[in-house]
């Protein structure tokens, strides 16, 4: 591959005053709109239309309308005093209106509008004591420039500084130097969809001739949104192949160890836990190396899955490695593989910040000589001085969601090893395939037999009050509870703070040893030892901000309190009600909120009670609040598409997806004739990332 950008694309990321219409103010602003480079033009679509199509009379237009008439100019009206607006009378085909200034310079009003002269003008028409006027109209042209004015001018986002005319000159600028390039698309994909070629699709979208072509269902914006959606998706099928070109080893078990695990369970795997288990497997016996995303919901069984797909890593002579992002849920993970590894005749141990000295070394020496076939640990597995005789596969329980870069640097560690990735948020398919696009997906979505409905209720918080008389109950009944504090602004002290008030006034009202307190401020020996003391029960009311929402399971705990619900993402919402319902006891979810709710917030707050699905609940969330909400745009490492709306077109993004995948192992070199032009898209786009990874490839 060339090392640099192709010399056709050239203009298309020179300076902005390069741009007709852009002068040095105009280049200043622009960048708010992420706009830096002509390019960036081709993708800043207009968001609606102005029917400035010609009409006989103002008789025929209905007040607020846009109207654009041919008129003679019959008198002027100078303003009698300092105040009044600058009229002028003119008359169209069939009545006489008043075209009203309330600034410009009468010589400037004069010289548009000279008396017996004809104009074209476009405006928006009001009715004023019964009299037709347009105020300040858009256009004042000439008969002979009428085929200056489109029957649609378009309408662009704008930020300040930035006028509609500016805009529309400099898109047109823009636009003239988009070169002639070769077709990207496959071909019978673009006949069948209807959709034209890239230049066409530029053009139409930028200078739509109806209401429909501005919709995202016009064939033009399809198209272009497609463009994106696919280079997005070529970024990510190189990274996998990346991955897979990463001599893999074939990691194949007898079944013996796994046997033994299914036949100690009290119960059966649920049919979605099965089919992961075997994907994995298939997976870990190919020859290339496993890069596996594992989503299932809050109690979908996920540790079971887990563990079949390291005993296949044991079963083939290696270790595995599990890594969570606390401590506590590191401990907490060797707590629910422990019992089911030592059924399958496993050595399992853990591996934490807080190993030290003798005991540390003994537990290095061990993994280095294979003795501990499975480690549990925090990101600490990482360090250099950790070796493994032979690791095979490394699951990574990925709270902190890494971007693919992040991703693409944990394989590195151990020879060829496979890599798992589990999360418990659910998101809609049209982000996993943006976010996850370089993974394979495996999907929980059944939950085991036996777990316990939750009951999820709303009330006001000034009913506080009765809500911990409630509580005090149920604790003498011996429940336990979570209390979790509001996200007041972002900001951790702030938080702490009002956690801090809140576990006062319930230590207050419930008893000194009956309520703890966690917070993202505590060192993390003291977070974890009032975990272990709730855990152990010795606590009944645990005081929480949202530290708590990852993974805890308590099964005691049967009650959640989420304060100043309506602050919180639905998404999170429902990780925080799953920490209760983990036992057999009824549970319950109280979502306190501040009246008055708005529209959004109470629909949000319905749709949980409504549902325990979390996938139901995450494409709401998304319907609702956006992808960069849902993900957390700060470290979702989620692209930022111009033209696709992940919200209403994942099936366009999904068709990307198979799309890219096909064409890397058609033509992995991109050297084909389509090839080629995808390397052209590729640098259009900006993708820089991938083309590294063709160099390197």
């Amino acid at each position: 591959m060339s090392a640099g950008r192709p010399d056709i694309l050239f203009p298309l990321f020179a300076g902005l005053e390069t741009l007709a219409g852009v002068g040095p103010k105009t280049a200043k602003a622009l960048p708010a709109m992420g706009i830096e480079r002509p390019r960036d033009l081709l993708f800043t679509l207009p968001h609606t239309v102005v029917d400035r199509r010609r009409r006989d009379s103002l008789r025929e237009i209905a007040p607020g309308e846009i109207a654009t008439v041919e008129v003679t100019v019959l008198r002027h009206q100078p303003p009698t005093r300092k105040g009044l607006p600058y009229r002028v009378i003119v008359e169209d085909a069939e009545i006489a209106f008043q075209v009203v200034f309330f600034r410009g310079a009468p010589k400037w009003i004069e010289a548009q509008l000279p008396i017996g002269e004809r104009r074209l003008l476009s405006g928006k028409v009001e009715l004023y004591d019964n009299q037709y006027q347009m105020p300040h109209p858009d256009h004042i042209l000439e008969p002979d420039e009428a085929g200056e004015l489109g029957q649609f001018e378009p309408v662009y986002p704008l930020t300040a500084g930035v006028t509609q005319k500016t805009m529309a000159k400099a898109s047109a600028s823009a636009l003239e130097r988009v070169p002639e390039m070769a077709e990207w698309i496959d071909p019978a994909l673009r006949a069948r969809e209807g959709w034209p070629e890239f230049h066409s699709a530029l053009a139409q979208a930028h200078r739509p001739l109806s209401l429909h072509e501005v919709a995202a269902t016009a064939p033009a914006r399809q198209r272009l949104a497609y463009d994106e959606l696919f280079a997005h998706q070529v970024t990510l099928a190189l990274a996998r192949a990346r991955v897979r070109r990463g001599k893999g080893r074939i990691n194949v078990g007898d079944g013996h160890l796994r046997a033994k695990m299914l036949a100690a369970l009290p119960f059966r795997p649920t049919g979605a836990q099965a089919r992961a288990m075997a994907e994995i497997a298939e997976d870990m016996a190919q020859p290339a190396r496993m890069n596996r995303l594992l989503m299932g919901d809050v109690g979908s069984g996920k540790t079971l899955v887990a563990l079949d797909a390291l005993l296949v890593a044991v079963e083939a002579g290696g270790q595995g490695v599990m890594m969570a992002p606390t401590e506590i849920l590191a401990r907490q993970h060797l707590e629910g593989l422990k019992p089911m590894a030592e059924a399958a005749g496993v050595v399992i141990e853990l591996l934490t910040g807080r190993d030290k000295g003798r005991e540390r070394k003994a537990k290095l020496d061990a993994l280095a000589r294979g003795d501990i076939h499975i480690l549990v640990g925090t990101h600490a597995v990482f360090q250099d001085e950790v070796v493994f005789h032979d690791l095979r596969l490394s699951i990574i329980d990925e709270q902190h969601r890494f971007g693919v870069t992040q991703r693409l640097a944990l394989a590195q560690k151990g020879q060829a090893v496979d890599v798992l990735v589990m999360t418990a948020t659910p998101i809609p398919r049209s982000l996993s395939l943006a976010h996850y696009g370089d993974m394979d997906l495996s999907i929980l979505d059944e939950k085991p037999p036996g777990r316990t409905p939750i009951k999820t209720a709303l009330s006001a918080t000034d009913r506080i009050d009765e809500v911990v008389a409630h509580l005090r109950g149920a604790i003498e009944k011996g429940r336990q509870a979570y209390w979790v504090c509001p996200l007041v602004e972002e900001s951790e002290l702030v938080d702490m703070m009002a956690a801090e008030e809140r576990f006062k006034h319930l230590r207050a009202v419930l008893g000194e040893g009956h309520v703890g307190l966690v917070h993202g401020q505590m060192p993390p020996e003291d977070k974890d030892r009032t975990m272990a003391q709730f855990a152990a029960g010795e606590i009944a009311v645990l005081v929480a901000t949202t530290v708590i929402e990852v993974g805890v399971n308590v099964p005691n705990a049967s009650i959640m309190v989420i304060e100043r619900a309506e602050h919180f993402g639905l998404a999170q919402l429902h990780q925080l009600r799953g920490r209760v319902g983990r036992g057999d006891v009824a549970s319950t979810c109280l979502l306190l909120y501040q009246p008055p709710l708005t529209e959004t917030g109470r629909r949000r707050l319905e749709i949980l009670r409504e549902t325990e699905d979390g996938f139901r609940i995450a494409e709401e969330d998304l319907a609702m609040r956006g992808a960069g909400d849902v993900l957390g745009t700060a470290q979702s490492g989620l692209p930022r598409f111009r033209v696709a709306d992940l919200e209403r077109q994942s099936a366009l993004m999904a068709l990307a997806q198979s799309d890219a995948r096909k064409l890397m192992h058609d033509d992995p070199t991109l050297s084909s004739d389509r090839g080629q032009a995808v390397r052209v898209l590729l640098w259009l786009m900006g993708k820089d990332e991938a083309i590294r990874l063709i160099s390197v490839g």
